[in-house]
């Protein structure tokens, strides 16, 4: 029996991507097959694609892209005993395969969905849901009264890390264009920084707690962060290293979010509590991926884009 997916079948430009009929799996020990109801957009899956990742991310082609789901189970593989048929879960797959009809994932990784969501929804959750989640209470150790800047704040990591900064109870100051700045107030910024008017280094004289960068710069506008940070502050970036001031003690990290499905049950139970909600700016039918990805590099998307079979 076969499904549709997208794959690519070498590296390159997003029309590489292809909508195409491949056998549906079956699900090995300890997998689950799941109907997808979505997978997310990841900027970092441009990259990939484009074959900027592969000297430490080789991928076996043809590849099925999509590393965010949210499903159904439809089967359990042999020794699975947490879910049933029927169950509605999300995860993050590390070895993709999300951008498709159905996919096999370990049941392992999954947890249950939000019920205050629809379920394609919750495919906005794993990969920038807990990339903002480790930046800010693993790394950034974040605590109420603090002062934040969040650089990126309208992006898909930058929704998340806003409203669980603010839920950690810290003041947020972030940037944001003009597209995303009602948004980001919506999140719960106190302050929010028009990137396009507003040079950061114009600001040094704030001394953040901490500084989160959650977007690639070039390397003096990295260097141009550093002073943002009080001295024995804290800077935190997913995105390009950033190296502190000499001798000003503050602490600097350079992080890659790893797959943790209680976490992802931890910011489960945020949304469904009503403290954090996804900034999901549009759907797009599968067979549109490559628009996406075209659209990304161009810098023309903001917030979460759901991918739908």
């Amino acid at each position: 029996m076969n499904m549709m997916a997208a794959r690519i079948h070498s590296y390159g430009d997003p029309s590489v991507i292809r909508h195409e009929p491949v056998p549906r799996p079956r699900p090995a020990r300890g997998e689950v097959l799941l109907r997808v109801a979505a997978t997310s957009f990841n900027p970092t899956e441009a990259a990939l694609r484009a074959g900027l990742l592969q000297a430490f991310m080789p991928l076996p082609l043809p590849h099925t892209l999509g590393w965010d789901v949210s499903g159904t189970v439809v089967e359990l593989g042999p020794d699975v005993s947490t879910f049933r048929v029927g169950d509605q879960v999300v995860g993050r797959l590390d070895h993709a395969g999300a951008a498709a009809e159905y996919v096999c994932a370990p049941a392992a990784t999954l947890t249950s969905a939000p019920a205050s969501l629809p379920l394609a929804h919750a495919a906005a959750l794993p990969i920038a849901g807990l990339s903002a989640w480790q930046a800010v209470f693993e790394h950034g150790r974040i605590a109420a009264g603090e002062r934040v800047l969040i650089n990126g704040a309208g992006g898909g990591v930058g929704g998340f890390a806003t409203q669980l900064v603010k839920y950690a109870g810290a003041e947020v100051t972030a940037t944001a264009s003009p597209r995303s700045a009602d948004a980001v107030r919506g999140q719960g910024a106190d302050h929010v920084l028009d990137y396009t008017t507003t040079p950061l280094h114009t600001v040094t004289a704030e001394a953040f707690d901490t500084v989160l960068n959650l977007v690639p710069l070039a390397p003096g506008d990295a260097a141009g962060l550093a002073p943002l940070a009080r001295p024995g502050g804290r800077i935190i970036s997913i995105a390009t290293p950033i190296e502190p001031l000499p001798g000003s003690g503050t602490f600097s990290t350079h992080m890659v979010a790893r797959n943790d499905v209680a976490q992802l049950a931890a910011l489960v139970a945020l949304v469904d509590a009503g403290k954090v909600r996804p900034d999901i700016s549009e759907t797009a039918p599968l067979h549109r991926l490559a628009d996406v990805h075209r659209r990304s590099e161009a810098g023309r998307i903001r917030g979460k884009i759901i991918v739908t079979p």
